[in-house]
């Protein structure tokens, strides 16, 4: 039983998984801030041509 627990304390391929998916979350994180960035900027430019075209 001893020898089981051992494999399962070394077994590292866990860790590889969820470092990924931590990388993944960090993206799309950065990804939807940069997006609510350029859709604001979108939106103003949009209004501005709006404004123009009236």
């Amino acid at each position: 039983m001893s020898n089981v627990f051992a494999r399962f304390v070394k077994d590292e391929s866990g860790a590889t998984a969820i470092e990924y998916g931590l990388i993944a979350a960090l993206v799309a994180v950065v990804c939807i801030g940069a997006w609510q960035s350029i859709g604001q900027s979108l939106l103003t430019k949009f209004q501005a041509v709006n404004t123009g075209l009236q």
